[in-house]
């Protein structure tokens, strides 16, 4: 009996031994939303082209406090060329990641499928009146009025820097840096 009673402590230390081995072991492999995952990953992204706009407008003169729109344009230009000479190499996925046009393309199916979701998509492709060919890197076309973006589809985006905003041409997000008029990332086919 008292073999049986020395057995059973001994397994029961074992188990016990193995079950924290088990949870030190989990507990170094934490898991991770793939949701925040993406996220990260996109807001690092942000960051790094920030990082670049900053640096490279740093090096421009500044406006006057009243500058006139000829004088505002030929900055806006001057900076979008020294955005598109840095980032000669930039592609479409850049910042919008696969995973993160999946990630966006949800969050959108949830906002347009919603409560009054057909008639935001329906007000959103009012004001895309031509058939606007993008480009990453790409100078946003001066004939097509910026659109607005409504609350509901930014309350389901990461938000950002000063220094980029979304916009949508049609069906297709873009990031654009507006001080430099210049489409940072764009992605197609973002509604339902």
């Amino acid at each position: 009996m008292a073999e049986a009673a020395t057995r059973a402590r001994l397994l029961s230390s074992v188990i016990l031994v193995l079950l924290v081995c088990a949870h030190a072991v989990s507990a170094q492999k934490p898991r991770t939303n793939p949701d925040a995952a993406t996220i990260v990953d996109f807001m690092k992204r942000v960051d790094q082209y920030v990082a670049l706009h900053k640096k490279l407008e740093s090096t421009l003169p500044k406006l006057p406090k009243e500058a006139t729109p000829q004088q505002i344009d030929q900055h806006q230009r001057a900076f979008g060329k020294l955005i598109q000479e840095n980032r000669a190499a930039a592609k479409p996925g850049d910042l919008f990641t696969p995973a993160m046009r999946r990630l966006v393309r949800r969050l959108m199916r949830q906002v347009f499928r919603g409560e009054g979701g057909v008639q935001l998509k329906k007000e959103i492709l009012e004001e895309y009146t031509e058939n606007v060919p993008l480009k990453v890197n790409g100078r946003y076309p001066d004939s097509v009025p910026l659109s607005t973006v409504p609350p509901q589809v930014l309350k389901g985006l990461p938000n950002l820097p000063e220094q980029l905003e979304y916009r949508f041409v049609g069906d297709r997000l873009i990031l654009l840096d507006p001080a430099a008029h210049v489409i940072v990332d764009y992605m197609e086919r973002v509604f339902p």
